[in-house]
């Protein structure tokens, strides 16, 4: 039977002597936490890797090094910076949350009232009440999912199983330094108990985990099965002219809105690759580019204008081809340059 009062306290203690150094940390015992770098790497973690998040968290405050900097920001240019990251709502809210903030005057220091921030959600609002501001908060992650899931030896598939796991998690954070649990929990996670072969020799939780006493944590959290995605198919249209590429700004709304694209034949609502090129002339191929988003997967084939000059086109502008990686073009896009670079 585990033990609640035992599992905070082997794991704080774990956590003061093992706790990862990551960018935006303060390291057990350091100090408060800066809000604004809390929420700005909880915002960019979201289904995102630490590796892949830490060189955009070091660019950003770097250019951006407080919320005021951030609100004061044109959408363009975050959206820009944002590129690669993915899911570009996050950077849409991000925008719109450090202008509310600092209209604020600063972030708000409970979880209710960081819920009522555009882009935060019970995971965000949790962990920035807890680690920024000491509060108590029951942080539930990816990672602390798959840890209490073991721990308690939660059978019952996801998403199912969420309303245990986080009854579970509530039981054992403590009243005191729950922020620096919160990470704890990350950290075990991230590290030892994870999502392939566990390490339960290193676990400082291995006596109490009742996962590990069925002689088969691995199998936990059980997880639904997947469908399979759907497949779309698209174009992108490569027109350039001296050294320039011609580029558009997605519209505000919906997939990779607000971002500049190469012009394209409108397969994010779901078109199927025989929508009109954007001028009229000769066209060759320039091969495929694959892609996956959350719901589907695409199959973007790369026409390049193959004529010798056309009438003027609508709104863009012409990018200078040498220049493409400083665009800001969203990954798809970006694979698509380089495609018809090379």
């Amino acid at each position: 039977m585990t033990s609640t009062a035992a599992v905070s306290e082997k794991l704080l203690e774990w956590y003061d002597r093992s706790a990862r150094s990551l960018p935006w940390r303060v390291p057990p015992a350091g100090g408060a936490a800066d809000p604004y770098r809390v929420w700005l790497s909880e915002v960019m973690l979201q289904q995102t890797t630490t590796a892949a998040v830490a060189p955009y968290f070091a660019a950003f405050t770097e250019r951006w090094p407080s919320v005021e900097a951030l609100a004061a920001a044109p959408e363009e240019d975050v959206m820009a910076a944002w590129a690669g990251l993915g899911y570009y709502s996050r950077a849409r809210n991000l925008v719109k949350c450090a202008r509310q903030v600092s209209e604020m005057g600063g972030f708000p220091h409970s979880e209710d009232a960081l819920r009522k921030l555009p882009g935060l959600g019970a995971y965000t609002a949790a962990a920035v009440a807890a680690i920024a501001f000491g509060q108590r908060a029951v942080v539930v992650d990816a990672n602390v999912e798959r840890v209490v899931a073991r721990l308690f030896a939660i059978g019952e598939p996801l998403p199912g199983a969420r309303k245990a796991i986080r009854e579970r998690a509530d039981a054992i954070t403590p009243d005191r330094r729950s922020g620096d649990f919160a990470q704890a929990m990350m950290d075990l996670g991230a590290t030892i108990c994870t999502a392939r072969a566990p390490k339960c020799l290193l676990c400082p939780l291995s006596a109490e985990c009742e996962g590990r006493a069925t002689g088969d944590p691995a199998r936990l959290p059980v997880k639904s099965a997947k469908k399979p995605k759907p497949q779309r198919q698209g174009t992108a249209f490569w027109i350039e002219r001296e050294g320039h590429v011609w580029l558009v700004r997605r519209p505000g709304k919906g997939m990779l809105g607000g971002m500049r694209a190469l012009p394209d034949d409108g397969w994010a609502a779901g078109g199927d690759g025989s929508g009109e090129a954007p001028i009229r002339g000769s066209w060759r191929a320039g091969g495929v580019v694959r892609h996956g988003f959350t719901h589907f997967d695409l199959e973007l084939g790369l026409a390049i204008y193959a004529g010798k000059s056309f009438e003027a086109l609508g709104d863009g502008e012409w990018w200078p081809v040498a220049q493409i990686e400083e665009a800001g073009l969203p990954t798809l896009f970006a694979k698509a340059a380089r495609l018809a670079s090379a």
